[in-house]
């Protein structure tokens, strides 16, 4: 029997709002049932259903009497995922309706058909005149529905960034750019450009600080010259600036903390292979198997640790000279990369993730050796995980000297805490980092 690709897709979306579990678990799950294309469409309407969430439920919402619930609510689901390609593929519209009708069999209720039939042909016939009360009433629609954020996350990110707000909103609705990491081991990022250009792969920038290329277009990672042989990574020009900020000397003994899925441990050695030794700890152990295939495909090793950051159970006792934690954090950085962080995160977890955060930093800055250098990184938009947190941090602690992130064209100063990337500059991924000194 074929498999009909706009269940699989409303199954994916059902798990995820209303069952509360990850995209980057569930997505996987259905796409196996796929082959090829089909694999990447699927992905296309899960996350396009996710960026646009409250904007199609407000959609679907005029067309019925009442909404579904149960075990009918998969069709809730289903109808999001008609009104999606609708509005935003370009899919025609009679095939758009007739596959969605066609996967009320696949999930087994086909006494739905004719109520996923008539509200998608009804929104078919007000989607025009729809379109033009929406831009006469738009100011009237709640700030959920014009900016298809959660309130509470809208009105974070005014009080953060008055100036801003809308273009990080903005940012966030994206499809995300593809960087490469050129592996320093095998070329450098000038010498990996000519391979891209000579394969005829488009780049669209380079990065100045860390050299991370920016492509064009995203491609299957078996199109990129050598990456079965570690010439190069995948990992948002954002996130490639970690290993350059922690500096890393030879000898040095250092420690990644929250280490999976192990891009930025693999840059580090990538970058300083004479270091003494390279510890990596994730108190996830299933997300641990990602850092191992990382350093296999890039023939790099290192110590890869279960364990919990906030502890020292795991500890040998060696003090580290370098030390980078990734901390625990709302992911409201990288929402392009993972719509789902919008739905899944509540307003609540940001304190908590903050306590965590605060126990997780005085327990790694007592493993760290005097004079060693602690960079502390999040991808995180929201100043109470960021420089508030670290501002906090320096004055608790008077062996802590914030060091200053200047450089080629950094939005930063001698003053500023720490270095703030958002979504919306340069392309990148929103990142935070501040630089720790520990005096002797």
């Amino acid at each position: 029997m074929t498999i009909n690709i706009r269940a699989l897709a409303a199954k994916c979306c059902y798990a995820v709002i209303d069952k509360g579990r990850s995209l980057s678990d569930e997505l996987p799950k259905q796409q196996d049932k796929l082959l090829g294309k089909d694999k990447g469409l699927l992905q296309e309407i899960c996350y396009g259903v996710l960026r646009y969430l409250p904007e199609l439920e407000n959609d679907v919402s005029h067309l019925m009497q009442k909404p579904l619930k149960g075990k009918q609510r998969v069709f809730h689901f289903l109808l999001l995922v008609g009104v999606y390609q609708i509005r935003y593929m370009r899919i025609p519209d009679h095939a758009a309706v007739s596959e969605t009708v066609s996967a009320t069999s696949t999930l087994k209720n086909r006494h739905m058909k004719a109520l996923v039939n008539a509200v998608l042909r009804g929104f078919l016939r007000t989607q025009e005149a729809a379109s033009k009360l929406e831009n006469k009433t738009d100011k009237n629609l709640p700030d959920s529905i014009k900016y298809n954020h959660p309130s509470w996350f809208i009105k974070k990110i005014q009080q953060s960034y008055p100036e801003q707000w809308q273009g990080i909103l903005d940012a966030n609705q994206q499809r995300p750019p593809m960087w490469l990491r050129t592996n320093q081991q095998h070329h450098t990022s000038e010498q990996y450009q000519a391979l891209l250009i000579a394969a005829e792969i488009d780049i669209a920038n380079i990065e100045v600080n860390s050299q991370a290329i920016a492509l064009a277009h995203p491609i299957d990672v078996a199109k990129l010259p050598g990456f079965e042989q570690g010439w190069v990574s995948v990992q948002d020009g954002a996130a490639q600036q970690a290993a350059r900020l922690l500096d890393c000397q030879p000898n040095d003994v250092v420690l990644d903390c929250c280490a999976a899925p192990g891009g930025k441990t693999c840059h580090i050695i990538e970058l300083t292979p004479d270091i003494a030794s390279m510890t990596a700890i994730d108190i996830e152990e299933g997300r641990l198997t990602r850092v191992h295939e990382n350093l296999a495909r890039l023939g790099l090793s290192a110590k890869v640790i279960t364990a919990d950051a906030a502890s020292k159970d795991w500890w040998s006792g060696e003090l580290f000279d370098r030390i980078l934690l990734d901390a625990p954090c709302s992911g409201t950085g990288v929402i392009r990369r993972h719509p789902d962080i919008k739905w899944l995160r509540k307003a609540d977890d940001i304190d908590k993730l903050v306590i965590l955060q605060q126990q997780i930093l005085d327990n790694i800055w007592s493993l760290l050796k005097p004079g060693g250098t602690l960079l502390y990184a999040t991808c995180s938009v929201l100043p109470e995980e960021n420089c508030q947190q670290i501002a906090r941090f320096v004055e608790q602690n008077q062996d802590a000297q914030l060091i200053a992130i200047t450089g080629n064209n950094l939005d930063t100063d001698e003053n500023s805490i720490g270095w703030q990337l958002l979504p919306d500059a340069k392309n990148m991924d929103g990142f935070y980092y501040a630089k720790l000194l520990k005096l002797k």
